[in-house]
């Protein structure tokens, strides 16, 4: 009973980090691949056949294979991240303008986001 409850538990966070991802592809704030990872690790510990899809998808399967196999990340993708997470963590810290401890937190999580994509190894060039 219990491996059935931690079962469909993983396929639920699954399906929620899937939903993040795509709504990802539709607002450029949120990042599409580390929500599609996210999914994919779920679903390799739940469920065989939704882990399959995703690794099958046209769009996200060639970056999702990637990370499974080498766990690399090519260029181009880290640099997207790169770019969102300046973009969007700069426009919350000018929103908000008087709140220095707020605005120093979202500076400090930023470094942080981007030490550790800096640090993914990147696929090897051909």
């Amino acid at each position: 009973m219990k491996k059935i409850l931690q079962n469909n538990l993983l396929i639920i966070l699954g399906w929620l980090f899937v939903v993040l991802g795509i709504i990802g592809v539709i607002l450029p704030i949120l990042p599409t691949t580390p929500f599609l990872i996210i999914a994919l690790a779920f679903f390799s510990k739940s469920s065989p056949r939704f882990h399959q899809m995703l690794l099958n998808n046209v769009w996200f399967g060639p970056t999702l294979k990637q990370w499974e196999d080498k766990k690399t990340l090519s260029r181009k993708i880290k640099y997207k991240a790169f770019f969102l997470i300046i973009i969007t963590f700069s426009i919350s810290i000018a929103i908000l303008d008087s709140k220095i401890l707020l605005q120093l937190l979202l500076v400090g999580i930023a470094i942080v986001l981007l030490f550790f994509i800096w640090r993914i190894k990147e696929e090897p060039l051909k």
